[in-house]
């Protein structure tokens, strides 16, 4: 797969969270994808996407409050 093509996508998944927060799972899940498909092709990952991985993982797996 193209580098560009690659890019493209991951600027429009950035894009989606920005106006769409409500469905921060999927655009987890979608982000993992795409990081997991650069890894897969041995292209380098960018740091910032490597740690906005993280800081979602971290934030979607607090436990619930009440619970």
């Amino acid at each position: 797969m193209p580098f560009e093509s690659l890019k493209v996508r991951l600027a429009m998944l950035l894009e989606e969270m920005v106006h769409q927060p409500e469905d921060m799972h999927e655009l987890q899940e979608t982000l993992r994808a795409e990081l997991s498909e650069l890894r897969a092709t041995g292209l380098p990952l960018p740091l910032d996407l490597v740690e906005l991985e993280q800081r979602l993982e971290d934030q979607l797996n607090l436990p619930k409050k009440g619970k």
